[in-house]
């Protein structure tokens, strides 16, 4: 026998079958009211805009010499695969210091700023693109007295190595900026860029997608869920080539 609620002649499932009914009743009429808004029709929605490499945005020609040179060194060419330079990943970088994320862009940016722990995140008060500015400036001055009044750009591959090391172990400080956390950044940059689908100004050519077998951005990967360690034999596809 069905349990009847207490009051009422009817069913716990007709109760529960009026609900559904009328939360769809509602849906439908939500939908029907944002689609009189909203432009819903083919072609209408506004697509992804590809990134502008034709010319630096945020980097002065300086700037944008040291860190070509120091994307290459983070990621060298080889025989296969080219390296972070001619693979974008410094056009990458000014594309995204120039937007929102290079101002900190949803953050909350009223202090007070405390030095944190890694596993906090980011705690410093300045922005990835002031970081950016004051690190490079500081950085040249520093290859300046160290190396005959070189900049970054112009020093020997072992030279640029070493500075690097130097960075990343704290053995090199910077006047102005926190060296180590400028080079942490740096090279989780220079990875976004050389993995980055190729509309955001990396990744050229899809090379950093073709190094390491990775199909790119198709519709659906059913079909190939089950097949692991395996060369799928796809060739990568970029949100590009949709647009």
């Amino acid at each position: 026998m069905k349990k009847k609620s207490k009051g009422s002649g009817q069913t716990r499932r007709q109760v529960l079958a009026a609900g559904a009914a009328l939360a769809a009743s509602a849906t439908s009429v939500r939908a029907e009211t944002l689609t009189g808004a909203l432009p819903w029709t083919s072609g209408a929605t506004s697509p992804p805009k590809p990134a502008d490499t034709s010319a630096w945005h945020f980097f002065t020609p300086g700037e944008a010499a040291s860190v070509e040179a120091l994307v290459d060194r983070l990621i060298p060419p080889d025989p296969q695969t080219p390296g972070g330079k001619d693979a974008g990943c410094a056009a990458f970088i000014d594309g995204q210091l120039a937007g929102p994320y290079g101002s900190a862009g949803g953050l909350y940016r009223e202090g007070p700023f405390q030095k944190g722990t890694p596993q906090q995140g980011p705690q410093a008060e300045a922005t990835p693109a002031e970081l950016y500015r004051a690190a490079l400036k500081a950085l040249d001055a520093y290859c300046g007295a160290n190396f005959q009044g070189k900049n970054f750009a112009a020093l020997a591959p072992d030279d640029q190595d070493a500075v690097l090391k130097g960075l990343d172990g704290g053995a090199i400080t910077l006047d102005g900026a926190d060296a180590k956390l400028f080079f942490e950044l740096l090279l989780q940059n220079a990875m976004e860029g050389f993995f980055s689908d190729p509309l955001y100004g990396g990744n050229r050519d899809m090379a950093g997608w073709k190094m390491v077998g990775f199909p790119g951005s198709r519709y659906d990967y059913r079909a190939y869920v089950d097949k692991h360690n395996q060369d799928l034999g796809l060739t990568p596809v970029s949100i590009l080539s949709k647009l």
